[in-house]
């Protein structure tokens, strides 16, 4: 984690520090190269990894990120194609070779236009800013497209394997990190689910074929770059808006979801708590998402739930035990 901060926060006092001595590229690219290993520049064909951050200037804040690859805890792997427009990402890639950082600055209406994808709402500024991190290069040279496609794969599963291994082996320590960072005085179920239940709620308990009706906030153990949480999912319009997640096209309102089709650690925590109950669940990855992951979930990543339960909706034709 430490690194991963130290990594954003060079990268982006560098950036600001050479706002001023952008250089010219194509189309309306400007950018700015303060890192160079001096090795091969990418071109089209090539196979990259990489790392970086997009933001944007909007009329709320004048760093709206739009992609985190450090705060996901997961790299990109990006295929250089043909650009689509003089100036795109793509351009300001091919400046760049393995270990080389850069900032590259792009026309959001260019973006807009020839990519298809909407603009963010509320804008100030025109430019997208990317600081970026090239990992590796698996360079296609003269290879036909069947051998490279192969070399392709065999890459990225090396690539993906060993991050899966390290995400293995820390998985434990983040939990740990996690507790202690937040003082939490956590009970451990035999399955590993470590919990601690803020108010118990009724005595009505949860069946796997009822339907639950809460309130609830998910996040990654780990913060974002910025120190904020790092939310990928809530019922709560303000923690949205805090985390940097909310849209207008949610209703952030109570949710009412099969309890039998949640995360294996999240059943077995509304299964503590009664109606009016409240409890934050740590899950280890295998309550959760398990080895596979999925979605934004990597391999081997913990997570956190914080519920309220609010009603719980039994079977037609089936009577709650108690009340």
């Amino acid at each position: 984690m430490k690194g991963k901060v130290l990594v954003v926060a060079f990268a982006v006092t560098l950036g600001l520090a050479a706002c001023n001595k952008f250089e010219k590229g194509e189309g309306a690219m400007t950018y700015k190269i303060y890192s160079s290993e001096g090795k091969p520049k990418i071109q089209e064909g090539d196979y990259v990894k990489l790392n970086g951050v997009e933001t944007v200037e909007t009329t709320t804040n004048p760093d709206s990120v739009m992609v985190n690859t450090y705060d996901n805890e997961r790299p990109a792997f990006f295929a250089i194609t043909k650009s689509m427009f003089p100036g795109d990402l793509t351009s300001g890639l091919k400046l760049l070779g393995e270990g080389d950082s850069a900032v590259i600055k792009l026309n959001l209406d260019s973006m807009e236009k020839y990519s298809g994808t909407p603009n963010p709402k509320n804008l100030k500024s025109r430019i997208a800013t990317f600081t970026i991190k090239i990992e590796k290069v698996l360079h296609k040279g003269n290879d036909v497209d069947s051998i490279f496609d192969a070399k392709k794969r065999l890459f990225f599963e090396a690539e993906y394997k060993a991050l899966n291994e390290k995400n293995k082996v820390v998985e434990p320590a983040k939990i740990k990190k996690y507790i202690d960072e937040n003082n939490l005085k956590v009970t451990t179920a035999p399955s590993g689910l470590n919990y601690i239940i803020e108010r118990p709620g009724n005595g009505e308990r949860a069946s796997l074929t009822d339907t639950v009706v809460m309130d609830y906030t998910g996040q990654f153990t780990n913060k974002k770059s910025d120190g904020k949480l790092n939310v990928f999912d809530t019922s709560d319009a303000r923690i949205a808006k805090d985390a940097g997640i909310f849209s207008e096209s949610v209703q952030y309102i109570p949710r009412n979801l099969p309890l039998g089709q949640l995360p294996q650690g999240v059943i077995q925590g509304i299964q503590l708590i009664g109606v009016g109950g409240k409890i934050k669940m740590i899950l280890p990855s295998k309550l959760a998402f398990g080895e596979n992951g999925g979605g934004p979930f990597n391999p081997f990543t913990p997570l956190v739930f914080d519920v309220e339960l609010k009603r719980i909706i039994k079977p037609v034709g089936r009577l709650p035990l108690s009340k």
